[in-house]
């Protein structure tokens, strides 16, 4: 046997089999002897990658159950399989047992383990503050997390705070008013919906301690430290498939207990002077505001009301005239059609981070970012305007990908999660079959934005402005266009930073939907057989920010370049099919073999 303070070596057991184990502090591996004792098969694994080390022999699955011995442990690790048809890489807990040939050499391994396990993954959370959604997707948002989550959270020595949220916003509204001493993170259990409360209450509550208002579209906001979780329990989970590349409850939960860290641009959505919500997946105006519009009419549907909707707004061939002033990226750091992908540890992310924040160490060796020497300070509105007008089919802002199961590749396959842009989609108006052939290659493979109709520009900010006379509240007053009902102003909205969250456009967006939902029920018995295609056409349609409609037609959007940070590490790269035909290694058996 060896050992120091950095390596154990020695013979172990694994079933009736003999093998060489080696712990040289990055790496665990086992290695097989035949019996002429030379090496067959080595298995290798990442001290960052184990989940746990027990005592005995320990089950897992079904349920935990622990046997006793003085010469036995086991070791729970992190196991990557695919389901097949390019579905993108699963983790699941990988279990081995191992037998000694005494206590005190078990004792050993447990311990030089779990110290190895202190050094080597520093950044793992101990204590996380958890919301579920009880009423999200398929209402299984607690099932999901006793009988999946919470074990493995156990296993893992993480203790939890568990709040089941009973209304809107109650998960933003106790990061922002609680006191969160100790927490590691914030997890939601549920969809985007749920996502989107604990960004604007964890970039809310960083604002209001650093005393900068969010309602000043010129101020450099300060980035959070608190991490994000999400454990995909919703009718759509677009932010959790774009960050980590499948939506399955286990393999995030794994993500969030080895502590990964990845950063993420958000774009901040304003009117005048007004702040009104964050976005990180899309800020849609025409196509997908309408679609979100009209899928309120058929709530009672579920998720299908969004197709439904989407062929019925599709039908009624709707176009926008509109103004876009948009401040263009550097093209020579990337551009959105240079056919490259945002995986984990992007080289375009890791050199924004150099850029965005050079007066400091990119990441601590805590995997957190020098909150205190944030130096975005260059003036956001550098460069050169460029202005587009015309009519359109439909608008879109996205700070990432935004792909999801039905489109493997998102809205802008080249989209970067953390290099401090977004990409700007302009669709101009085009005949009905045009426009049907750029929703189709959403689905497949082919350039979605090799159309004569469409352009694509990476971006900074964003500005739209409806036709000069156009009265935005036509659209919104209407009960016949299809829109929500424009609240009126209560003067509460510009507050001071840190003052009431109560009376901000997060409220009043709220109440808008809440009032529109109220006049469209009076409207669905006589609209539910016609719907948009017999209503004549809005002159202004409405935003789509993350599934939320805003009450603004005029608005000014900036990204914000790695403002939060979610437990996850983008999609793993040589994971991507399945199949061989894009990813770089064919993995097969139970533990992946490091070299």
């Amino acid at each position: 046997m060896d050992t120091d303070a950095h390596r154990l070596e020695s013979s172990l057991w694994v079933g009736r089999k003999r093998y060489r184990a080696v712990l040289n502090g990055w790496h665990f591996s086992w290695t097989l002897l035949d019996k002429q004792n030379r090496d067959r098969k080595t298995v290798s694994v990442p001290v960052s990658e184990l989940i746990g080390v027990e005592e005995g022999q320990v089950e897992f699955q079904p349920q935990k159950k622990v046997t006793e011995t003085d010469r036995d442990f086991t070791v729970f690790s992190i196991k990557r399989h695919c389901k097949g048809g390019g579905s993108g890489v699963f983790w699941t807990l990988g279990r081995t047992q191992f037998y000694c040939p005494s206590r005190d050499l078990r004792d050993r391994w447990v311990t030089q383990l779990r110290n190895a396990l202190k050094t080597h993954s520093p950044s793992r959370p101990h204590r996380l503050l958890v919301f579920i959604n009880p009423f999200g997707g398929k209402k299984r948002g607690r099932k999901i997390y006793h009988s999946l989550v919470a074990p493995l959270f156990e296993l893992a020595g993480i203790s939890t705070h568990v709040v089941v949220t009973e209304r809107a916003n109650q998960a933003r509204d106790h990061i922002l008013k609680k006191d969160l001493t100790g927490f590691d993170g914030v997890v939601c259990v549920g969809g985007d919906g749920m996502f989107s409360e604990l960004l604007h209450g964890v970039i809310g509550r960083t604002q209001q301690e650093a005393g900068l208002s969010e309602h000043d579209p010129t101020v450099t906001l300060q980035p959070c430290d608190l991490h994000i979780g999400i454990i995909p329990a919703g009718s759509t989970d677009c932010v959790c498939f774009a960050t980590v590349g499948v939506n399955d409850p286990v393999t995030s939960t794994l993500h969030i207990i080895i502590g990964d860290s990845q950063p993420l641009d958000v774009c901040s959505v304003h009117h005048t002077s007004l702040f009104v919500r964050y976005s990180v997946s899309l800020v849609g105006y025409g196509f997908y505001g309408d679609v979100l519009a009209e899928s309120e009419r058929y709530r009672w549907m579920g998720p299908l009301r969004y197709d439904f909707s989407g062929c019925m707004v599709f039908l009624s061939n709707r176009s926008y005239r509109g103004k876009v002033y948009f401040l263009p990226a550097d093209s020579q750091l990337s551009s959105p059609r240079d056919n490259t992908r945002c995986f984990a540890g992007c080289h375009v992310c890791s050199e924004s981070t150099e850029r965005l924040f050079p007066q400091s160490d990119s990441i601590s060796h805590t995997g957190f970012l020098y909150s205190t020497q944030y130096s975005q300070h260059s003036s956001p509105w550098e460069g050169e305007w460029e202005t587009v007008e015309g009519e359109f089919k439909c608008i879109s802002l996205t700070c990432m990908s935004s792909c999801c199961p039905r489109s493997p590749l998102g809205l802008s396959p080249s989209a970067h999660l953390a290099d401090g842009t977004a990409d700007l989609i302009l669709v101009r108006d085009t005949h009905p079959l045009g426009f049907l052939t750029y929703l189709h290659r959403h689905t497949n493979s082919q350039d979605q934005f090799d159309l004569p109709f469409v352009e694509v520009h990476r971006v900074k900010a964003v500005r739209f402005s409806p036709p000069p006379g156009e009265d935005e509240a036509e659209q919104l007053d209407d009960p016949d266009s299809g829109g929500t009902v424009m609240a009126e102003d209560d003067g509460q909205g510009e507050t001071a930073a840190g003052g009431d969250w109560t009376g901000s456009a997060q409220h009043l967006s709220a109440r808008v939907q809440e009032r529109g939902v109220v006049g469209t029920k009076k409207r669905a018995k006589r609209d539910f057989l016609c719907g948009p295609c017999c209503r004549r056409s809005p002159s202004v349609s409405v935003w789509n920010c993350d599934g939320e409609l805003l009450p603004f037609t005029e608005v000014l959007c900036r990204v914000h370049g790695q403002l939060v940070r979610l437990f996850a590490r983008g999609i793993e790269e040589e994971f991507v099919t399945c199949n061989g035909t894009l990813g770089k290694k064919n993995f097969k058996g139970r533990y992946i073999t490091h070299t």
